[in-house]
């Protein structure tokens, strides 16, 4: 029944909140196009960036809360609980004290009560819900049920919680410090994704580091002959960015590395362009000295203006 009703109202409120999202990242570029100074464009790059994401992001939760609900044991209404509802509906007890079809609710409380009786003296009944409108005290603190419901929250076993805080607090208060800990670990595993920039900063450091190691290589194939010696100004505009490269990252980072290095580097440029809209397999990296836009070097930071012959 919950299952059934999360994927009634999921499209729904997967286009709400779709919507929502959109309608916040447009009041923010129209705010940076007005107050963003010189910085607008940059700042403009980078949501247009985040944009997919933050969309994808905010229908996650979506998916995990129906992984959470397919995982559980099953628990489907008897002859006897939908006869208490019938009974209940009858009466104008809660939730059907409202002017609407509440039925699913008081399928929902019916069901609990019964869970209830059937628990061991031990055990703990938690009945979480957001919705104060049908559950909760009409006329006082929304943590409090509904007096209609008085016969099943008086056992001792049973606990009334509202919205997520007040489910917090009751796992908390059952798990103490287990629950603390589960709360911890999933934080830690909770990532932010990388901005633009940070994506573009690391791709540039393994295309240089990927050019590096290759320019090495080429040197030893001319110095064994094995390959034709660059022109004299390109080689020593190569040396020069050798240079800066080892000045950058450290002599001591930047290569050679063994085969599972020079590999694994090789695949995190290739995992960082992919994502930069470019192919899986696109590791080129022979712009850095020969590509004709000047634009390219600048891009990288070497000012190597430098024109194919």
């Amino acid at each position: 029944m919950i299952v059934d009703e999360f994927e009634r109202n999921r499209p729904r409120v997967e286009a709400s909140v779709s919507a929502s999202v959109a309608e916040r990242i447009r009041q923010l570029k129209n705010d940076l196009k007005e107050y963003g100074g010189n910085q607008r464009e940059q700042w403009l790059e980078e949501m247009s960036h985040r944009l997919p994401l933050l969309s994808a992001l905010s229908l996650r939760n979506f998916k995990e809360i129906k992984d959470l609900l397919d995982h559980p044991t099953a628990v489907e209404p008897t002859v006897r609980q939908r006869a208490s509802v019938v009974q209940r509906a009858l009466d104008k007890k809660a939730p059907f004290h409202l002017a609407k079809n509440s039925v699913a609710d008081a399928l929902l409380i019916e069901v609990f009560r019964s869970m209830l009786k059937k628990s061991r003296a031990s055990n703990i009944c938690l009945f979480a819900t957001s919705n104060h409108q049908d559950f909760s005290h009409p006329n006082g603190d929304r943590r409090k049920p509904h007096p209609d419901f008085d016969d099943i929250f008086t056992d001792r076993r049973a606990h009334y919680l509202m919205g997520l805080e007040g489910l917090a607090a009751g796992l908390r208060e059952h798990f103490g410090e287990e629950f603390e800990e589960l709360v911890e670990e999933v934080e830690l595993v909770q990532e932010e994704p990388r901005t633009l920039v940070e994506i573009l900063e690391a791709e540039r450091e393994c295309f240089d580091k990927v050019w590096y190691v290759r320019s090495l290589i080429r040197q030893g194939k001319e110095e064994r002959g094995e390959v034709d010696l660059v022109p004299e100004d390109l080689a020593s505009r190569r040396e020069a960015a050798m240079r800066r490269i080892e000045d950058r990252y450290g002599a001591d980072n930047v290569g050679p590395w063994d085969d599972w290095g020079w590999g694994f580097v090789h695949g995190k440029l290739s995992a960082l362009r992919w994502v930069l809209g470019s192919e899986w397999d696109f590791l080129d990296t022979s712009e850095l000295l020969r590509h004709p836009d000047p634009h390219t070097w600048r891009r990288w930071g070497y000012g190597l203006n430098v024109t194919p012959k």
